[in-house]
């Protein structure tokens, strides 16, 4: 019986040892959809404090209970360590770390490297190795693979290499782990069929494709289609306002139509690591090759000019509906993270646009639920209750973010003036909101 046969029964029977390297919002969730189907999963994680609060099952991700966590952990199907000799026994690992830009908008994959070397000492035949990392095409085999074969030992016959992408969506209580189709592109085609057969228990469909290649190009192009069409939407919303156009009842009117038409919403300026840094990836990589991606950088121009948008036109707010400067006027932001209902402010727009804010000499402050302090380069806030009282004390309430715990009613009634990024007071019609 050859290594691919001996690994695919173990999958079958659930006897694969799995272990997940990155225990954030992407592999945490991941490690306990293995455990709760039956396999032994542990999470490998350089953050401490994350391993000890996995192993008293403790989550510390939103999207997962710490009650779901505890039923697998006290059952002995997952625990977690700071050490990678937990991967000696291992028949299956998946890395889920992260991959950011660097500080000159470069991609990093240091984290992707700095595992491989780890990996790389400890390889053995039969080990099924799994990236998940949001990369550009060919890291996979450019960077993974001739590490892995240094060893001896050859691919998709003693040792087997996929990726598969991950497509989790942080506060999204429609869309999970186990109801999210998975991507899965083989170096070889023995490489992807354990792959396959591996997520085929966690989740109902399985999308095998040619390569790992194609599929990092596929999880690249997912965000692309996003940044592109937020992009235009942003740009359009600038254009709708001087030609007297609600670009969002425009918007509610095309999307009636059945097909041909997907809608995308304007806004404060993008964040997160999928639409913001993901597309970057690809227009590098593309670049290196010889072809430049010029909707990829024109529309990362647009949606990075936003911030600078709102913050000039909350300037021109404040002196057209009440008479007051920007310097001196007080200011509530509702909302730093970079999406509804999560506590991730990574890449928020918000962070620039209260540091400008600021600047410029205005007294701002922030309420949000999912976070309760704000660090940056130069100020340090708490959020604020949002209360009546807090809401009459400002000369501007901006809203960037949509949380579905904010009182829209209540802040409606009791704000001077309103700037709304997100139309989340498109019922109200009164003559203290503006919007983008």
């Amino acid at each position: 019986m050859n290594e691919a046969q001996k690994l695919s029964g173990k999958i079958r029977s659930r006897k694969a040892k799995i272990a997940v390297i990155g225990l954030g919002y992407v592999g945490l969730p991941l490690a306990h959809a293995f455990a709760a189907k039956g396999f032994r999963v542990t999470g490998i994680d350089i953050d401490s404090r994350r391993v000890e609060a996995l192993n008293h099952g403790q989550s510390y991700i939103r999207d997962l209970t710490s009650k779901d966590l505890r039923s697998v952990v006290k059952r002995g199907l997952l625990s977690a360590a700071v050490d990678y000799d937990a991967l000696q026994d291992k028949d299956v690992v998946i890395i889920c770390v992260p991959t950011p830009l660097n500080r000159f908008k470069d991609p990093d994959i240091s984290y992707i490297t700095a595992v491989t070397e780890a990996m790389a000492k400890r390889l053995h035949p039969g080990l099924l190795v799994i990236l998940e990392s949001t990369t550009y095409p060919g890291t996979t085999e450019e960077v993974i693979l001739p590490s892995f074969e240094r060893s001896g030992l050859t691919v998709g016959k003693d040792f087997f290499l996929c990726f598969s992408p991950e497509r989790i969506d942080p506060g999204n209580p429609k869309f999970k782990t186990q109801n999210i189709p998975k991507i899965v592109g083989g170096v070889t085609p023995a490489c992807g069929r354990l792959a396959a057969s591996l997520y085929q228990a966690v989740t109902p469909e399985v999308v095998k494709v040619s390569s790992s290649r194609t599929a990092e190009m596929a999880k690249l192009l997912e965000n692309t289609f996003r940044i592109v069409n937020i992009g235009l939407m942003n740009e359009l919303a600038k254009a709708a306002v001087n030609l007297k156009v609600d670009i969002w009842e425009a918007i509610e009117a095309a999307k009636t139509k059945p097909f041909g038409f997907m809608p995308f919403y304007p806004g404060p300026g993008i964040g997160g690591h999928c639409i913001g840094i993901d597309p970057i990836y690809l227009s590098w990589k593309a670049r290196i090759h010889g072809s430049d991606l010029h909707f990829i950088e024109l529309a990362r121009r647009v949606n990075a000019e936003m911030p600078h948008y709102v913050v000039s036109q909350a300037v021109y707010a404040l002196n057209r509906h009440i008479g007051k400067a920007i310097k001196g006027s007080k200011v509530l932001i509702l909302g730093v993270t970079y999406k509804p209902d999560v506590e991730d402010t990574r890449e928020s727009p918000a962070l620039e646009i209260l540091e400008n804010l600021k600047q410029m000499g205005a007294q701002v402050n922030y309420s949000d639920p999912y976070v309760k302090a704000l660090d940056a380069r130069s100020f340090h806030l708490q959020s604020k209750p949002l209360t009546p009282a807090l809401l009459r004390r400002q000369d501007l309430v901006l809203l960037l973010t949509g949380h579905s715990k904010f009182n829209y009613k209540m802040i409606a009634e009791h704000s001077r003036l309103i700037y709304d990024t997100r139309n989340a007071f498109g019922q109200f019609r009164k003559k203290n909101i503006v919007r983008l």
